[in-house]
């Protein structure tokens, strides 16, 4: 038997034996993930050893072990995932983007001082369009560096962070905040909702970008105006985003003013619903919970931040014992100072724990949850991100699994929330677009923002007269 005949037969018996590998036939897909263990944060599906993903258009349309997946589809690509994690993408629930450029300009103060001697003031003095363009480039870049497929918006100049969002490729529910004094893009009541009405028409619809109401707490817009601003919500059937319940100050203030809690106040007023994202909800009763899980308005946690700024621990526990979905969020980098979920998955199961004096409280797979499949109902967005399942959002990360600090691995979830880092982040795809792969983004340009973020630090030290 010649060499070529002895090769041409070995092929022919590896085909028989292993007909996927050579499936020139079958189901198109446009993407597969493959190889790797899938996290599919479905409870249905739990865990794939060597499992696989399969991607068309926008959507995932298969999720199974690579054998099955290789056998039913071929697609122009696949990326091997061997010996990593592919999950879903993580949802920040709470943040304010283009304050980025404000990080590490006041750190150990108390909440009054930080906001009335630095933040108002520079934000006064630097807060345009050109600014929230370069925070929203910069906050995109550390997201998707860090594996955050999904965020919630509040702040100014929305319409130019949908524009920035989109082009970087990240999913984003942005709320354009309306306040009873003037802001810096919109000076009037009157102006800020025609300019949510003006935003809700053009981006309503899109793939990407969610436009939001943002009215920015129950201290700082008043009962006429946040049920205007609820009757916006409703008439354009887009979520409405609100800071409630965040420290002491705010219960007491409204408590002398309603003679009610906050989340009291605001039902009353009809405005909690399941289409409202209630953040931070620090300090709500036992009634205040049982109201939450009736009206199904979800909740976003925000633990380093608020331990940063001294306004105390959320009653997670007890939310989700009662049924309120719950979804972990950064609130901005001027105090956290970053947007990294990772972090905020470890400091909320750890935190819960010391405050409970319950080790068993909020256990890794609860904090994973948390930054997944229930951030996602939490905003309202669960039929279609949040879980690796055929027909939702292809959304999804590839994680390394083997640096120093995860090795051994015993647990995957307990590695994911204990021991995983943002920089761990090897792949990311949003909307069954691949946003960055081997660690470098391919939608910004990374050394050009980084550049005009420097430049803004001087801008901003100099309009506070900084050193």
């Amino acid at each position: 038997m010649t060499k070529n005949l002895r090769a041409f037969l070995a092929v022919i018996i590896l085909i028989a034996a292993e007909p996927h590998l050579f499936a020139y036939t079958g189901e198109r897909a446009d993407l597969i993930v493959a190889g790797g263990t899938v996290v599919t944060m479905n409870a249905a599906a739990g865990i794939i050893e060597n499992g696989a993903v399969a991607i068309r258009g926008e959507r995932i349309i298969a999720v199974g072990t690579k054998a099955e997946i290789s056998a039913r589809y071929r697609a122009a690509r696949i990326i091997n995932a061997t010996g990593k994690v592919v999950m879903p993408g993580l949802i920040n629930t709470h943040t304010h983007v283009p304050m980025v450029l404000f990080r590490g300009i006041a750190d150990d103060l108390l909440l009054p001082e930080w906001l009335q001697k630095y933040i108002f003031p520079a934000e006064a003095r630097n807060v345009d369009e050109q600014f929230v363009r370069w925070g929203t480039r910069l906050g995109c870049l550390e997201m998707i560096r860090g594996g955050t497929t999904t965020y919630v918006d509040m702040y100014y100049f929305e319409t130019a962070i949908a524009e920035e969002t989109a082009r970087a490729g990240m999913r984003a529910v942005l709320g354009e905040t309306v306040l009873d004094f003037p802001a810096p893009d919109n000076k009037t009541w009157d102006a800020a909702i025609d300019y949510v009405e003006t935003f809700a028409k053009k981006w309503k619809g899109h793939a990407l970008i969610t436009p939001a109401i943002a009215p920015h707490a129950p201290y700082t817009v008043s009962t006429e105006h946040l049920k205007q601003a609820h009757d916006l919500a409703v008439k354009n059937d887009i979520p409405l985003i609100i800071h409630v319940a965040e420290d002491s100050a705010e219960i007491k203030t409204i408590q002398d003013k309603y003679g009610a809690s906050p989340v009291a106040y605001l039902a009353g007023i009809g405005l909690l619903d399941n289409r409202t994202i209630a953040a931070h909800m620090v300090w709500p009763t036992d009634d205040d919970i049982r109201t939450l899980a009736s009206r199904e308005a979800g909740v976003a946690h925000c633990p380093q931040s608020n331990m940063k700024l001294a306004a105390g621990a959320a009653p997670v526990p007890r939310m989700l014992r009662a049924g309120v979905e719950v979804g972990l969020g950064t609130d901005g980098a001027a105090s956290n100072n970053d947007l990294s979920m990772w972090e905020e998955m470890d400091t909320a199961a750890k935190l819960h724990k010391l405050i409970s004096k319950d080790p068993t409280v909020l256990n890794a797979r609860e904090a994973l949850e948390m930054a997944t499949i229930r951030g996602a109902r939490a905003i309202h967005m669960d039929k279609e991100i949040g879980s690796l399942e055929p027909g939702k959002r292809a959304d999804l990360i590839i994680v390394g699994m083997n640096s120093e600090h995860q090795t051994p691995l015993y647990n995957v979830y307990s590695h994911l929330v204990y021991a995983t880092k943002a920089s761990d982040v090897d792949t990311v795809i949003i909307n069954g677009r691949l946003i960055m792969f081997n660690r470098r983004v391919l939608t910004v340009n990374e050394v050009l923002v980084r550049g005009k973020a420097n430049e803004y630090r001087d801008q901003v030290r100099k309009s506070l007269g900084l050193k």
